[in-house]
């Protein structure tokens, strides 16, 4: 970190020129990257976090955002810029490294936060000024402190801030058409003890929420700028606080009739959602369609050596079976690598997430993220290598498994070829579409307002050219279709969406394999593997 560069005074040339960057996202599994640009889209959801901290800084400031996922970093907005600020997540470190050096050569003073601030150490970011911990305390001091020239290395909230605090993102800042959904957060904080997880580390275990009139406020900016498609709920445990989600959910439900929208709700939450009839039934009358849960694994004693004891003593099929029943898409999140896994985890991971119906299966290796108290477990054991990169599907490993580190990742790349084969991802689809996409009465009238839009439609055309006509799994496409026109046409929106989905998974598992055979044939693996052993 630069911190001993002299910072000239700013107070002359009031207002200061804000130049908010998001660092780029590497091509993995979670950005469907290559689904995207069926729909033209560029990338998923927009930068919340920028778009909240653009917010909190004075008015008086110009502001410029630029997501380097959706567009490049010009040097003329570099040279239009007093001030620049980061924020990323760990997977985006060497991105966020590469912007922060290219500033400095202009002279530019850097501001990084976000999560990666809260999990690497201040020296890694090399920024002047680093913001670890929740924004919404630290603006107004920071920004003083930029104006005169007197910024400090770094700033660290005292204290988690209230929800009420947090302002309108500013929407103006960003292109909208070049995301497929858009973005609002409800929650902070989780409150299980999962050993492996972050988010309890940097957002604490008491779920803070915001008001209902503050997420009411959020959608009516979304609809008033012209938004009518998804809406994601960024919340890393939306249901964290089962009696507060109850009470925005029927407020959601009434916002929805009243507009006479169309917004689908999508969200994250934790197993036992499958527990409360009620709150599922008021997430499916607010809109929700899909929900992201961390299953992790289908071993009991992976579950409990990690402290996800809120995925214990109960089947985990029939706990997804049961969401799915009222509507909702199941994504789900697994681990290869616990010190638990033996080796029938790989078949046993296939056969679960087969009978389970969830298309949308991520699966990764253990990562022990920094700050984590699987990390410190881990470090006080020697069994740490480095900081990892925050990607969970690359081939690689920051500690030292129990199982044999080779025998693991071709278990896992078994698992992705098998899971993201078209036949059985079309197999998992299918069964998804059976238990939860409802056959209309006889008689009853069947909206195809959601899915018959222009981008869908290019959506469309570009699979069956892509996928039906290129694709390496041209017969299996086919005849997912054929079973869509026969026995789903009353779903064919939600059929064709997935299909679509598939696309990035498989061109994706395909990249991971050509490269680990590439490490293999290289023996790049072979010394990668040595140097941890070399570390233990």
């Amino acid at each position: 970190m630069n911190s001993a560069r002299q910072q000239p005074p700013l107070i002359a040339r009031l207002p200061l020129n804000a130049l908010l960057i998001y660092p780029e996202f590497p091509d993995t599994f979670w950005n469907f990257k290559h689904s995207l640009k069926f729909l033209g889209k560029r990338a998923a959801q927009p930068p919340l976090g920028l778009m909240t901290v653009a917010a909190l800084l004075p008015a008086a400031w110009n502001k410029r955002l630029v997501d380097t996922n959706v567009e490049r970093l010009r040097d003329r907005d570099l040279a239009w810029a007093d001030v620049v600020l980061l924020s990323g997540m760990h997977i985006q470190k060497d991105s966020l490294i590469a912007i922060v050096e290219r500033c400095q050569e202009r002279g530019l003073r850097t501001v990084v936060g976000g999560p990666i601030a809260s999990s690497l150490p201040a020296d890694e970011l090399k920024a002047d000024h680093v913001v670890i911990g929740e924004a919404e305390s630290l603006i107004a001091d920071l920004a003083r402190d930029l104006e005169q020239g007197t910024a400090k290395p770094v700033y660290q909230a005292a204290e988690r801030p209230e929800m009420d605090t947090s302002p309108l993102p500013d929407l103006s800042l960003i292109k909208m058409k070049r995301y497929s959904t858009m973005a609002v957060q409800y929650s902070r904080g989780c409150p299980f003890n999962c050993e492996f997880c972050d988010i309890i580390e940097i957002y604490g275990r008491r779920p803070r929420t915001k008001a209902v009139a503050q997420v009411l406020a959020e959608l009516d900016q979304l609809y008033a700028a012209g938004w009518r498609e998804s809406v994601f709920i960024v919340d890393d445990n939306f249901i964290g606080n089962k009696a507060r989600a109850k009470e925005l959910l029927k407020a959601l439900a009434e916002w929805r009739s009243q507009y006479k929208t169309s917004f689908d709700f999508l969200t994250e939450a934790s197993l036992n959602l499958a527990d409360d009839p009620e709150l599922m039934q008021l997430m499916k009358d607010a809109g929700f369609v899909s929900v992201f849960l961390g299953i992790e694994t289908p071993d009991e004693s992976g579950l409990i050596a990690a402290n996800k004891l809120q995925n214990t003593r109960r089947s985990l099929l029939e706990s997804v079976a049961t969401i799915q029943s009222y509507g909702m898409q199941v994504m789900g999140g697994f681990i290869l690598g616990f010190d638990t896994d033996r080796e029938d985890i790989f078949e046993r991971m296939v056969e679960f997430i087969q009978k389970s119906g969830i298309p949308i299966a991520m699966v990764g290796l253990l990562q022990a993220m920094p700050g984590t108290q699987l990390f410190r477990r881990l470090r006080g054991e020697g069994r740490i290598v480095d900081d990892g990169g925050g990607n969970n599907t690359e081939s690689r490993l920051n500690f030292l498994p129990r199982m044999d580190a080779t025998r693991l990742i071709e278990g896992y790349h078994q698992v992705l070829k098998q899971i993201y084969s078209s036949a059985a991802y079309y197999e998992r689809v299918k069964l998804y579409l059976s238990r939860t996409q409802r056959k209309p009465a006889a008689g009853e009238r069947v909206s195809r307002q959601q899915w018959m839009t222009r981008a869908n439609a290019r959506a469309f055309v570009t699979s069956i050219v892509r996928q039906g006509v290129f694709g390496r799994q041209r017969w299996s496409y086919w005849k997912f279709l054929m079973a869509v026109a026969t026995r789903y046409r009353h779903c064919v929106g939600a059929a064709m969406t997935l299909a679509v989905m598939g696309y990035h998974l498989q061109v994706m598992e395909q990249k991971m394999s050509k490269a680990l055979d590439a490490a293999m044939l290289s023996g790049a693996m072979e010394k990668m593997l040595a140097k941890e052993t070399s570390a233990e």
